[in-house]
């Protein structure tokens, strides 16, 4: 648990964080990726923890992964690299700094670590968890082999370092249908998102699609009534849907994809209205981008998400604290899984 009286304190005594229009002002190339969203007293307030985190960096030889999902202070103001699960694997194994920070939640830092053994990974909230992950077990990995034998197990990457080193495979939104085609077997497991699997399945119907009954809080909450009401209220806006929502939300969008795929199909098609159903912070991201595209309607805020802030950022790579570590034996099983995603994903030319 964050003690923030004591975590405040201390950056206070190393850093100047009184809010700074001076600062800001000089900062303006990098405010000017998130105007649209951020307020200039907004940013007068994050400018000097963006600054400190950017000098800590050099020192520390660090790098920030930072997730679609995150604030638009930390997606464009301190990470170095941005995108979805699977690009954010991939650079894991790519970059060439002593230290990664991970923006995002706890099992895309593990994934990091496990993938990057003799890096330093840093989590800046240790309870920056996952509904979806903590639904799924390595009992629960064995208790589905147990039901359906011979089947290989495609589990999603938002699960823990455990899970994954129970499982054949891993995949992500953005290649769960291409890996889950490629397997061997005619009865495939997905593990843990139903929703993920059940989309999986109506686009691979060539396989016998079978899976673990977990869901995202996010993507779970959206029925195809609230797209059918949108519609009637904003005609003409374009519904684009993750394909951890239900399979009937899926089918009243417009499209559906990862969060990569989603920002690709906004960004070719430019539509003059989207509402992206999904996590808030997804259109906030890129909306300067796209200044042609009006991005409307509600959304759905992931907690644990919300959890990393440029404060706690700044503390953890100011500290050190919040290293990530994964036993070494459930760290070796679990990169083979995450490997062989990668190696077919590449090799699926995805």
């Amino acid at each position: 648990m964050f003690d923030l009286p004591a975590q405040r304190a201390h950056l206070s005594e190393k850093y100047d964080l009184t809010p700074s229009p001076e600062l800001a002002a000089g900062m303006s190339d990098i405010y000017d990726r998130m105007s649209r969203v951020v307020s200039p007293v907004d940013w007068a307030i994050y400018a000097p923890y963006v600054k400190a985190i950017n000098d800590l960096k050099a020192q520390r030889n660090a790098v920030i992964l930072g997730h679609n999902y995150m604030t638009p202070e930390i997606y464009h103001g301190v990470s170095d690299f941005v995108g979805d699960s699977l690009q954010l694997a991939i650079k894991a194994t790519e970059v060439e700094a002593d230290v990664i920070v991970q923006c995002g939640v706890h099992f895309m830092a593990e994934t990091s670590k496990i993938l990057s053994p003799e890096k330093t990974v840093l989590m800046p909230d240790m309870e920056a968890g996952c509904s979806l992950a903590e639904s799924i077990t390595a009992e629960g990995i064995a208790e589905m082999r147990r039901r359906y034998p011979g089947a290989p197990v495609v589990s999603y990457v938002n699960t823990t370092a455990e899970v994954k080193a129970a499982s054949d495979i891993c995949c992500t939104s953005s290649n769960a249908a291409q890996i889950v085609a490629a397997q061997d077997n005619h009865t495939v497991i997905m593990t843990p998102d139903q929703y993920l699997a059940q989309n999986v399945a109506r686009d691979v119907p060539q396989k016998n699609v079978v899976w673990w009954e977990g869901s995202c809080i996010v993507h779970e909450q959206y029925s195809p009534q609230d797209l059918r009401d949108f519609r009637e209220w904003n005609p003409g806006t374009r519904l684009i849907a993750h394909p951890e929502c239900p399979p009937d939300v899926v089918a009243e969008a417009d499209y559906s994809g990862s969060t990569s795929g989603i920002i690709k199909y906004v960004t070719d098609e430019k539509p003059e209205k989207a509402l992206l159903i999904t996590e808030c912070s997804m259109a906030s991201n890129i909306a300067d981008q796209l200044p042609e595209v009006e991005f409307v309607g509600p959304c759905n805020m992931c907690p644990y998400m919300k959890k990393i802030t440029l404060e706690k950022v700044l503390f953890a790579l100011d500290t050190m604290t919040g290293q990530v570590e994964v036993d070494a034996e459930v760290a070796e099983k679990a990169r083979l899984s995450v490997q062989r995603m990668i190696d077919l994903s590449r090799q699926l030319g995805i």
